[in-house]
């Protein structure tokens, strides 16, 4: 009896054979729209957005005039680069660490870039 393309077996059978980093995408993904979030994949400079992810990296940046801070956000389909104007350290702010951002999106150089996002520190899921 074949299986179908959603069954059981077939799922099982991609998730054992595809590379990790796909897999913990895929998890990202799917967690940004249960948390209510939009995939960045999706999001337009111009829109306010709600984008839920893991922070892969944290710079401080100084400059001539004030320092900045800023991450970069991969949520499973598309990364986000967050910049906080004036600040050096976020408490909570670091590496690995899951949040949900929200504000209105703009682009630099190509890239999508939130500028001083609320953001919502999230526990991390076991």
């Amino acid at each position: 009896m074949p299986a179908k393309d959603g069954g059981y077996f077939s799922r099982l059978v991609r998730k054992l054979t595809r590379d990790i980093d796909e897999l913990d995408a895929d998890d990202l993904s799917e967690r940004s729209e249960a948390g209510g979030a939009r995939r960045a994949c999706d999001c337009r400079s111009g829109e306010e957005v709600t984008v839920l992810g893991r922070l892969r990296s944290v710079d401080l940046c100084p400059g001539s005039a004030a320092a900045t801070l800023e991450a970069e956000l991969f949520d499973g389909t598309d990364d986000v680069t967050l910049v906080w104007l004036g600040r050096r350290r976020i408490p909570g702010i670091e590496p690995g660490r899951t949040i949900k951002v929200r504000g209105r999106l703009a682009e630099r150089d190509g890239r999508k870039v939130l500028y001083n996002p609320y953001y919502e520190l999230l526990q991390p899921t076991r």
